[in-house]
């Protein structure tokens, strides 16, 4: 690998992009190799530390299965490598073909999270919109977007990354942030150490269970019946905060009436959660208000209910008037940079991208289309048919739903385009692969909306002939013949430069500031003189806007779909999506050391379900859900680890995808998220390894 760094000797101050979370490091170059990647200093994100994750980043980088030239795909399904010019023209010319034969909107676009969240994304948007069509999908359909529309709809934002040190009870549901969010665990350890207590709401025991004062396991999808029946202790005892619901809210009335259905009993009879621990924590709410926060992970948005469990959860908070404090439901303010994104009234008055028909509120929020009813205009089922996808740093045929759906889906398109560093499961369908640059090959803006602070990441290295994300689309607008008037700036520090003007900072100010500039000093209760961003402008407890589209005002409760329509067939529930502590969604599986620690794909069972299978450790099973089976070996965890009858297999896998059982056409009627937490699926034992009855495992190193 020809790979050139930045400076001969030293170190690169950065931040890491191995996840989102984007702590500072330092990577050590000497003799023009990168040798080492250290713990930044003086960034309150990660304060010192760094995690397995990023430490491993110069092996991503220097990678041997990094793809360095494009590929493009013969007749017999084989790659060869071609000049990216040639690729490039072939591509445009292609699109342009399409667009002639077929119109503007059977081209679309793919955003994913392997090369960035920011600056990534405007370019892509800004990109299709150029050329005509309305068609911006993301891996957003199935991940943040459920919670960011819960929470909008209830105050107008929502902030990812709250305040927790300052917190006298922290209440988890669905999250595991010592895998997920590292840097939450030394809030977590301030705050415990001034007495806050920690309550947990999983249905598998997570390593943050371990820690809690109370950890409840719920059947998957009844977050919200516990959310009711919080909400009616607290109406009921007077708990709540009377001030704040009198002055900054509208619709307690309709919230009050129908809360009063919840009781213990109740909460119990649906979600498992016995009535004394719902008292008890309604109990804790009580004695320890307003210092309360209340976090929300991915695990209660993969649900047919789940925007509207996360908006009475949002509910629960602010009645406890934690809304713009130092912990809770912090607003955050951004800092002023001009969009690269359409602006919003753009969006709204051109055509709707495919989706926005079924699922208005994604696209009202968002201005995206909705990945799951994308593919059925792949294959012939829509209005129009969508013949080309361009991908960037996406692998949707490992972790989108309906995995055999969309491998049909992609293998239809007369244009598909990959940009990724590695030639993943999705990338082998690609009639051409652009090689993809990792964060350590280019600078861009972070802004961070907790700490209000702003950086710069700095380039450290570059292998020659792969390029950024901005000379991909900005080429390729050129070709097409919008790029004067879509990507006008010559190099990405152009970019940087058009993006800082509304600020007070340049780009110099960033570059002498790695740590960070605070842009703005953090303030709280902001509510109190400035009108929320609702349309009322105040918290909307009942949302006329969501009534004005036929869905109920308040977030009424809906049993999920295993309680509604129990299955003979297929008893067991399969949740997918908890993250592993090395692996990042599909990401990091071809990192050696990585390996060692998670060797294989495993489905977890409870030990009294594996005793009534006959089930021994290790053996190889087969889950089947309606769409389809799956086999991978079993691996019996302590009894309290999962709910008796709820099996767990992590999503990611490139040869073991469990979205091959998950469900791509259930989805929450507002965020149109699928139901990938609570998947009715049926276990087979089809293997019985002697080393495994004499209670040893059996490890593949596939």
């Amino acid at each position: 690998m020809k790979a050139r760094t930045v400076i001969s000797n030293g170190t690169v101050k950065t931040l890491c992009r191995m996840c989102n979370t984007r702590c500072s490091i330092d990577v050590v170059v000497r003799d023009g190799i990168m040798t080492d990647i250290l713990p930044g200093k003086s960034n309150p994100v990660n304060d010192g530390r760094i995690c397995p994750r990023g430490k491993t980043a110069l092996e991503h980088f220097y990678h041997r299965d990094r793809i360095h030239r494009p590929l493009k795909r013969m007749s017999d399904g084989s790659f060869i490598a071609i000049d990216r010019e040639q690729a490039l023209d072939e591509i445009a010319a292609r699109m342009a073909d399409l667009k002639a034969r077929c119109g503007a909107r059977s081209v679309g676009v793919w955003k994913g999270e392997g090369v960035g969240f920011l600056q990534q994304e405007g370019y892509v948007r800004r990109f299709i919109h150029g050329f005509g069509s309305p068609n911006y999908f993301s891996n957003d359909s199935s991940c943040f977007n459920g919670r960011y529309l819960g929470n909008r709809l209830v105050t107008g934002f929502w902030n990812p990354y709250p305040h927790f040190a300052s917190a006298r009870l922290i209440l988890l549901l669905g999250s595991n942030p010592p895998v997920c969010h590292p840097p939450f665990m030394k809030e977590f350890a301030d705050a415990r150490s001034k007495g806050a207590r920690l309550v947990v709401i999983d249905p598998r025991l997570n390593p943050i269970g371990c820690w809690a004062d109370i950890f409840a396991q719920p059947r998957p999808g009844t977050d919200g019946a516990l959310a009711w029946g919080l909400i009616h202790l607290l109406i009921k005892s007077g708990g709540y905060d009377r001030n704040f619901v009198d002055r900054f809210t509208v619709g307690f009335e309709k919230i009050a009436a129908y809360a009063e259905r919840f009781t213990p009993a109740v909460v119990e009879a649906e979600s498992g959660i016995y009535a004394d621990v719902v008292r008890t924590i309604a109990d804790m709410l009580v004695e320890r208000l307003p210092k309360v926060s209340i976090y929300m992970g991915t695990g209660l948005e993969h649900h047919e209910n789940g925007v509207n469990n996360i908006r009475a959860i949002t509910i629960l908070s602010c009645l406890c008037g934690a809304l713009d404090i130092d912990c809770g439901l912090y607003w955050p303010e951004k800092m002023p940079l001009s969009d690269l994104s359409p602006r919003r009234e753009q969006l709204l008055s051109g055509p709707r991208p495919i989706g926005a028909d079924r699922f208005p509120v994604l696209y009202d929020f968002t201005g995206e289309g909705h990945t799951m009813t994308a593919m059925d205009y792949m294959l012939g089922l829509g209005e129009y048919p969508l013949k080309g996808l361009l991908i960037t740093a996406a692998n949707p045929v490992v972790t989108h739903p309906d995995t055999l759906k969309v491998e049909r889906a992609l293998r239809n398109l007369d244009l598909l385009v990959v940009n990724d560093f590695f030639l993943t499961r999705t990338a082998r369908l690609a009639h051409y692969i652009l090689p993809a640059e990792t964060f350590l090959e280019r600078s861009e803006i972070h802004c961070n909306i907790k700490y209000h602070r702003v950086y710069l990441t700095q380039k450290v290295a570059e292998i020659p002939g792969i390029h950024n994300e901005y000379r991909l689309w900005h080429d390729l607008a050129h070709r097409l013949g919008f790029g004067e008037e879509s990507f006008p700036w010559e190099t990405e520090d152009d970019v940087n430069r058009y993006l800082l003007a509304p600020s007070e900072l340049s780009l110099e100010d960033l570059e002498a500031h790695p740590e960070g500039i605070v842009y703005q000093p953090v303030r709280f209760r902001k509510h109190e003189t400035t009108p929320l961003p609702t349309p009322s402008g105040k918290v909307e407890f009942a949302s006329r806007y969501l009534k004005a589209l036929g869905f109920p005002e308040i977030p009424e409760y809906i049993q999920p779909l295993h309680i509604r329509e129990r299955s003979e067939e297929y008893p067991f529930l399969l949740t997918t999506g908890a993250r592993m502590t090395l692996f990042y969604h599909s990401r990091h599986q071809n990192i050696a050391k990585f390996r060692l620690v998670h060797t294989r794909a495993e489905v977890e069972i409870h030990p009294d379900d594996a005793a009534g299978l006959g089930i021994a450790d290790g053996e190889t099973v087969r889950l089947t859900s309606r769409l389809g089976s799956i086999e991978v070996a079993a691996r019996i965890v302590h009894r309290a680890e999962l709910r008796r009858g709820v099996v767990e297999v992590y999503h990611g896998w490139e040869d073991h995808p469990a979205n091959i059982l998950t469900f791509g056409d259930v989805n929450d009627p507002i965020s149109g998220f699928p139901l990938l937490k609570a998947v009715p699926v049926r276990i087979e034992k089809i293997s019985f390894p002697e080393d495994s009855r004499s209670g040893a495992v059996e490890i593949d190193d596939h």
